[in-house]
């Protein structure tokens, strides 16, 4: 759980393109709050300090006309670079996180009965710690290709981006359950519907119980 936190996060893990995103979306539609860590990184780029510290590190070439962080140019030199990707890392990181803890806060107190990770890098980052359940997406590659090409990546972009994550076996090895995404949206609901109500009884049983009241008055 997220730190002062009473509230089951559901990790998600898996390859590009392999369906994490629906996965969460299906989630959040029964009840789950979602937080998104590349949503929450492309915010982090926005911050002053951040675009300071890329631009002294790699310079004007990676910011735009308007003085933002150009994504498209920063990903070229990271992503081919694993010393580099380190250094983005570690400018971003922090501050993703905190940004995903306040994020955690306001889904709580919204309602959200669960929370779901979906962060490319979860376990590079060290936020498994923060999961009371790690859940991997699976999808052949090349059926992941497809959909990354349609989504308008080029397969240098598909393969060098997979390759800066952490290697599929471990993220399989790491997770207690499997979800398989290589079919229908359909097919992929009926496994999420099922993997919801079964840990949240789960999560329901291992709650402890509210601590008793004053005793009534005579």
């Amino acid at each position: 759980m997220l730190p002062g936190l009473h509230c089951p996060v559901i990790g998600l893990l898996g390859g590009i393109a392999a369906g994490k995103t629906l996965v969460a979306q299906q989630l959040a539609q029964l009840g789950a709050g979602v937080l998104d860590a590349d949503r929450a990184g492309h915010a982090v780029l926005e911050e002053p300090e951040v675009i300071q510290a890329i631009g002294r590190r790699w310079g004007v070439e990676v910011l735009d006309p308007s003085g933002k962080v150009d994504r498209k140019q920063l990903a070229q030199r990271v992503f081919s670079d694993a010393e580099e990707l380190k250094h983005l890392e570690a400018i971003t990181h922090p501050r993703i996180a905190r940004l995903l803890q306040q994020q955690a806060e306001q889904l709580v107190r919204q309602g959200a009965t669960a929370l779901v990770l979906d962060a490319p890098l979860l376990l590079r980052a060290g936020w498994d710690r923060w999961c009371d359940l790690l859940v991997f997406v699976d999808a052949p590659q090349q059926l992941r290709l497809r959909r990354a090409l349609a989504r308008g990546w080029t397969a240098e972009q598909f393969h060098r981006r997979e390759a800066a994550q952490e290697p599929l076996q471990e993220k399989r090895r790491r997770a207690q359950v499997v979800i398989d995404n290589s079919g229908s949206e359909e097919q992929t609901q009926k496994q999420v519907e099922q993997l919801w109500h079964r840990w949240q009884q789960r999560w329901a049983a291992a709650a402890p119980a509210p601590a008793p009241g004053p005793p009534l008055s005579p």
